[in-house]
């Protein structure tokens, strides 16, 4: 039996090293793809997203240029919603989903605002005041000095032209909640029990929509339990993985 592809969709404003431990511990044993999203890291092309489903295009062309015909698909916190767009867009093609991190809710006139707020002031100001504000939101207080230093980097490496044209993106993105409630795949549903971004509230609430899911919530961590805590996010992730092998 072939272990299935595993293709890990990154959040924002990161870029695909966000997935380090992931693909250190799965790539010997499965392929591992983690791209870097259009506008991040060093993606080609460089140029900024201008509307929000571009990002599962893009992933769909990916898998069609890497002859990839199935995979699992895993996503945290954006990369969770840009998941959520791949299976509306390519279901056929998807075995398994891993949302972290994520909710499958539009935004709120409040959180659309809030959106194009924050992208002015990333275009304005340049990342890294916005990096300082949010690290120990991204990541726990608690967290390794080596993990914060790492989320930092990334943010901080980010275009802010590409971050704040994500953010308008993402503002006008659709609802996926219906959507959730015709997924015919199994669905690894984790999330950080410090999170403040996305609470444990919408990870159960996910796992409720969806027909075939499990729930993980990850202690003492925050918004990225995948590097906070990875050993015990990989041990969820390889579970996860072996059933969907052994079903497909």
């Amino acid at each position: 039996m072939t272990p299935i592809p595993l293709v890990l969709v990154h959040g924002h404003p990161f870029d695909h090293t966000m997935w380090r431990p992931q693909i250190e511990a799965f790539s010997a044993s499965r392929r591992v793809i983690a791209p870097d999203l259009r506008g991040y890291g060093a993606a080609v092309p460089p140029a900024p997203v201008e509307r929000f489903d571009r990002f599962a295009e893009d992933i769909e062309a990916l898998l069609d240029e890497l002859d990839v015909t199935a995979c699992v698909l895993a996503g945290l916190s954006m990369g969770g919603q840009i998941a959520m767009g791949c299976y509306r867009l390519f279901p056929e093609r998807i075995r398994g989903l891993v949302l972290a991190d994520t909710f499958p809710a539009a935004d709120t006139p409040e959180g659309e605002r809030v959106r194009h707020a924050t992208a002015d002031r990333l275009v304005r100001e340049g990342m890294h005041g916005y990096a300082d504000e949010v690290l120990e939101k991204m990541v726990a207080p608690y967290a390794s000095p080596e993990v914060k230093a790492h989320v930092h980097g990334m943010m901080t490496a980010t275009r802010p032209e590409s971050a704040a044209a994500a953010l308008r993106a993402r503002a006008a993105r659709p609802d996926y909640r219906e959507l959730l409630t015709r997924v015919t795949v199994p669905v690894l549903v984790a999330v950080g029990a410090d999170d403040t971004y996305t609470p444990v509230v919408d990870a159960q609430a996910m796992h409720a929509a969806l027909p075939e899911s499990e729930l993980h919530v990850i202690e003492r961590a925050a918004h990225l339990p995948n590097l906070e805590r990875a050993e015990e996010f990989n041990a969820v992730l390889g579970e996860f993985l072996a059933k969907v092998d052994a079903r497909s």
